[in-house]
């Protein structure tokens, strides 16, 4: 498929580039800390709802994680075409009403469907804002803003479990509550002092069926997995979920070969670096999905942790991460990076390991929980950067921008599985407490051998073989 020429507009010379960056920043780690803030207002939401249970809980979850990884790629074409100022504070906008809906949600499943409307916000902002990175900012200050905007997930992760412990104190709805102040600040900051940026020629639409298709195969594979403990595996209703979901794949693929503009060009698939990253982070952000839930649930069910204190529990892991994405940059000098992702696998399979073997009637957190868990933190700090950077360092310049928005999306549908299988593997959690133990371990050996997987795949980013020269 052709490639769009894009002739980004000169930012004008009142744009204060320090103000530009921060304000795109803050919306992005926004929408990131909104994933991490639910996972600890989890127990407090599902008390609020009568009849709610884990697997309906979990589209609070999953319903964003879906829709935000199927509208990324679309979301980023209609940027281009339509302008990303104008994107950005559409999307932006969206996320905010969105978020004091959910706070006023009559029950669970309007709950469900205003985190859609949330994850569809987000989807719009996350890459105009990028791209209004590339296009707003002088030249000299274009990388640096990338890099901190490339960081905001590792600190949305490190704060969002204690911002949401102390919301949570006050009430859930405050997870969400908190958006809306700062989202009106951010659309009139971003109102005033971003340039509009435009491109010198059309942006063709991608193959928006195909879009609703892989959307629709990715919903129903969640949902057989999500449901099928409860409805039955050889029930009718789960089979014709797992069965939609492989139809959908198909259709997918077929018109991925077929459509003249689709959703993933062909092209990106006859890469073996780019398919190797990306099968990597598929299964990787599945065992990466599924450990901060695994974790928030045990501590509050098993150990009786209040929210708060679950958050403060969970911050060293995120901490590891952008302290150890440093370490990797600098070994990636040296280390072959499918080698150096395959390590950082390894050791979240350790961590992963280590708290399967803590699982216990009497949970000590200092001796059973934090080493893994710091282990998990070090091992996703040297595979997530060094992954994400692989991914596209092997595609031609044209298709750098196409490749990111795979990558991503393959991160968020590995959330989703992670999260769904999760879910299957626990059942509930109103079991006795040897029950229940049993249930956590077995779902920490399910991220252990997601975590193993993802390593044997990312020895295929750069074979040993062909590395050594």
């Amino acid at each position: 498929m052709p490639e769009p020429t894009l002739t980004p507009l000169a930012p004008p010379r009142h744009a204060r580039p320090g103000a530009v960056t921060f304000v795109l920043c803050a919306a992005a780690f926004m929408a990131m800390l909104d994933v991490f803030v639910v996972n600890v207002a989890f127990t407090d939401i599902g008390a609020a709802y009568r009849d709610s249970n884990l697997a309906n809980l979990s589209w609070v979850l999953n319903g964003y994680t879906i829709v935000y990884a199927a509208l990324l790629i679309p979301a980023g074409r209609l940027a281009d075409r339509h302008g990303r100022k104008t994107a950005f504070l559409a999307g932006l906008a969206l996320f905010t009403v969105a978020s004091a809906a959910c706070a006023a949600a009559p029950s669970l499943w309007w709950l469900v469907t205003f985190r859609v409307l949330q994850a569809a916000g987000a989807a719009a902002l996350t890459p105009a804002s990028l791209g209004l990175l590339l296009t707003a900012l002088p030249a000299e200050r274009r990388t640096g803003a990338v890099k901190i905007w490339a960081t905001t997930s590792s600190f949305a992760a490190a704060i969002g479990p204690v911002a949401g412990g102390a919301l949570v104190q006050l009430s859930w709805q405050w997870v969400f509550l908190i958006n809306v102040p700062i989202g009106i600040a951010v659309i009139i900051a971003a109102w005033r002092l971003i340039p509009v940026t435009g491109v010198a020629s059309a942006v063709p639409m991608p193959d928006l069926l195909g879009v609703a298709v892989l959307a629709a195969a990715v919903g129903a594979l969640s949902l057989g997995l999500v449901q099928g403990g409860a409805w039955g595996w050889a029930d009718g209703l789960t089979i014709a979920a797992l069965a939609a979901a492989a139809a959908g794949i198909g259709v997918f693929a077929r018109r991925t070969a077929r459509h003249p503009d689709p959703v993933i060009d062909p092209a990106l698939l006859r890469v073996p670096s780019f398919v190797w990253a990306n099968a990597t982070a598929l299964v990787f952000c599945t065992a990466f999905g599924a450990a901060f839930p695994a974790l928030v649930l045990w501590l509050e069910h098993a150990a009786g942790y209040s929210a708060i204190q679950t958050g403060l529990a969970i911050v060293p892991g995120p901490l590891m991460v952008p302290l150890f994405a440093v370490v990797g940059q600098r070994l990636a000098r040296r280390v072959p990076a499918g080698a150096l992702v395959a390590a950082g696998n390894l050791l979240f399979c350790a961590g992963a390991l280590l708290l399967a073997a803590g699982a216990s009637a009497d949970v000590r957190y200092v001796t059973q929980v934090l080493p893994g868990w710091l282990v998990i933190g070090v091992g996703i700090g040297l595979a997530l950067p060094t992954m994400i950077a692989a991914a596209t360092a092997s595609l031609p310049p044209a298709q750098a921008a196409t490749g990111s928005g795979v990558v991503n999306t393959s991160r968020q549908l590995g959330y989703v599985l992670g999260v769904a299988i999760l879910v299957a593997v626990l059942g509930t959690l109103d079991l006795p407490a040897t029950h229940l133990r049993e249930a956590f371990r077995h779902g920490w050996w399910f991220i252990a051998g997601a975590a193993a997987l993802s390593a044997a795949t990312a020895l295929g980013i750069t074979p040993l073989r062909r590395a050594r020269p």
